[in-house]
């Protein structure tokens, strides 16, 4: 049963470690420097409304479905281990899920909070920290989910 549902899961996997990545690609590049170049008070009161406007059902799935989706994988993997792709997906799903839904939440999130307790007009050194350390780590879910992407698109051929 689990055999015959991995090719869909796989693009399914796919799809979404490709926007889930893009998205993390996008802050990286330029969203984060952008937001750099405001003054502490502005930087912090914007990053604290995309962090509230973030959580949308639309992108909580595209992250942590996604995420639920590399669990199936993993299993499918492991079962059907002699099938074509099975290394693939047995690379990608676990690349996608400690490196975006683990990191997202051990990091990202406890950081997104704490900026979210401060007072913006007060906490220049904050913002500071919050830049580097967000974005090293925004960097690591980027890089992952479009490795994971790579490896679903060889586990599908």
């Amino acid at each position: 049963m689990i055999a015959k549902s991995l090719p869909i899961l796989t693009f399914i996997a796919a799809i979404g470690a490709g926007v889930v990545g893009g998205v993390f690609f996008a802050f990286s590049n330029f969203v984060m420097p952008a937001l750099a170049r405001l003054p502490a008070a502005g930087g912090i009161a914007a990053m604290n409304s995309i962090n509230i406007t973030v959580i949308t059902p639309t992108f909580m799935t595209a992250l942590f479905g996604t995420g639920l989706v590399c669990l199936v994988l993993i299993a499918g993997a492991v079962v059907g281990w002699s099938q074509p792709g099975s290394s693939w997906l047995l690379a990608g799903a676990p690349i996608y899920l400690v490196g975006n839904s683990i990191v997202t939440m051990v990091f990202n999130v406890p950081l997104n909070d704490a900026l979210a307790a401060v007072d913006p007009a007060s906490s220049s050194a904050v913002w500071t920290g919050y830049l580097r350390d967000w974005v090293m780590w925004n960097h690591v879910r980027a890089v992952t989910a479009i490795v994971a992407l790579g490896c679903f698109i060889f586990a599908w051929q």
